[in-house]
């Protein structure tokens, strides 16, 4: 991947957004156990705090459909996002990852747990999606938006990017017309298109732009708090940087607070403050950017990392390990209330303790948080 801190260009060419230096958020505040922040202390200046958070499917079998069992998507995990940061879980597909991430959003009901949110109104008494109805539940919306994974299937083929853009302000009715004109100007000037794109229709336009636009439609109504939900997976080497620039850039313009989810440790690397790694619905390790990359302690985020593919380095085949490090965790039962480490089947380090006792978080100092017994 191109260093990501560069000036680069868009996809015809024309100049965008440099991210400058990295200017990271102190992270030296106060921890608890639960999140990774204290509720509490107003300091952390908390945007979002999830507090032991379930999501789990029905599995239905015979003829009538019938409920015969419950998947577990996301398993009692808890983590706090700090205003102003970029907070990122990361994990391989099916990890759970983006059923959080819609139910922080309110667009899954979540099993059990709660989901307080400081925002707006709500910045010194939380609130929860459950708690609000109709226009409440509205005009919280108006403060949480979404980049979704897919610039190709997110926005309408059939409406041009001026109504694109201009759907957020009537639905939230903001602003009058020509006040709404001047603000589409100014969306895409924010992420670097052109005015002369307005009346274009999506499929005359790149990947890279496409995504452009859906995030210049994420940031129409001035929200608080931004969910990217793998905003480049679909998105050539190239355009993934340019994207990554863009959103590193427009963070640290407005403060913006961003659930970033990614499998791609590489991109993470560049863009989060704070990362969550996740496997089969649970967080097995969670800490600040360096942490995770300097100072990893799960054999899981160890893993991931050496997934990572490096320039100039070839594939060394080495004798069969007695344990598997890329085996088959198919004899882990994602149903029912099973005991035991979901990692064992994989893990070098797996121990009899792993099988009946399921690891907590445990605090390693500093915000460092690791699910692991032999850590």
């Amino acid at each position: 991947m191109c260093d990501i801190n560069t000036v680069n260009t868009d996809d015809n060419g024309d100049g965008i957004v440099n991210s400058g230096t990295d200017n990271r958020i102190n992270n030296d505040i106060r921890i608890n156990t639960d999140s990774g922040i204290d509720p509490n202390n107003r300091a952390n200046d908390i945007c979002v705090d999830i507090q032991n958070l379930n999501v789990r499917f029905p599995t239905r079998s015979g003829l009538m459909g019938k409920i015969s069992g419950w998947t577990k998507a996301v398993d009692g995990i808890s983590f706090g996002i700090r205003r102003g940061e970029t907070f990122s879980v990361v994990g391989e597909s099916g990890c759970g990852k983006t059923t959080a991430a819609m139910a922080v959003m309110g667009l899954i009901k979540p099993t059990s747990g709660d989901i307080r949110l400081y925002l707006g109104d709500y910045k010194e008494k939380s609130t929860q999606w459950a708690d609000l109805h109709g226009g409440e539940r509205k005009r919280l919306r108006r403060l949480v938006q979404i980049v979704f994974q897919d610039p190709y299937s997110s926005l309408n083929p059939r409406m041009t990017v001026r109504s694109i853009l201009s759907e957020p302000f009537a639905i939230h009715n903001l602003y009058g017309k020509k006040e709404r004109e001047a603000r589409i100007a100014e969306l895409l000037d924010r992420v670097g298109l052109s005015t002369a794109y307005l009346d274009r229709y999506p499929h005359e336009f790149s990947g890279g732009q496409r995504q452009r636009v859906g995030i210049a439609r994420a940031l129409a109504t001035s929200p608080e708090f931004i969910v990217a939900d793998e905003p480049v997976s679909a998105l050539d080497v190239s355009i993934q940087a340019q994207i990554i620039n863009l959103l590193q850039d427009l963070q640290r313009r407005y403060s913006q607070t961003m659930l970033f989810i990614s499998h791609d440790l590489a991109v993470v690397r560049h863009i989060a403050d704070r990362i969550a790694v996740m496997y089969r619905g649970k967080i097995m390790e969670m800490g600040d950017n360096e942490a995770i990359f300097a100072s990893h302690a799960h054999p899981y985020t160890e893993l991931l990392l050496k997934s990572v593919p490096t320039a100039g380095t070839g594939t060394v085949v080495t004798a069969t390990p007695k344990v598997s490090t890329i085996g088959d965790d198919k004899d882990v039962s994602t149903t029912g209330n099973g005991a035991g480490c979901a990692f064992y089947p994989r893990c070098p380090r797996r121990c009899d303790r792993c099988v009946n006792e399921t690891p907590e978080l445990n605090d390693l100092g500093s915000g460092h948080f690791v699910a692991c017994f032999c850590a």
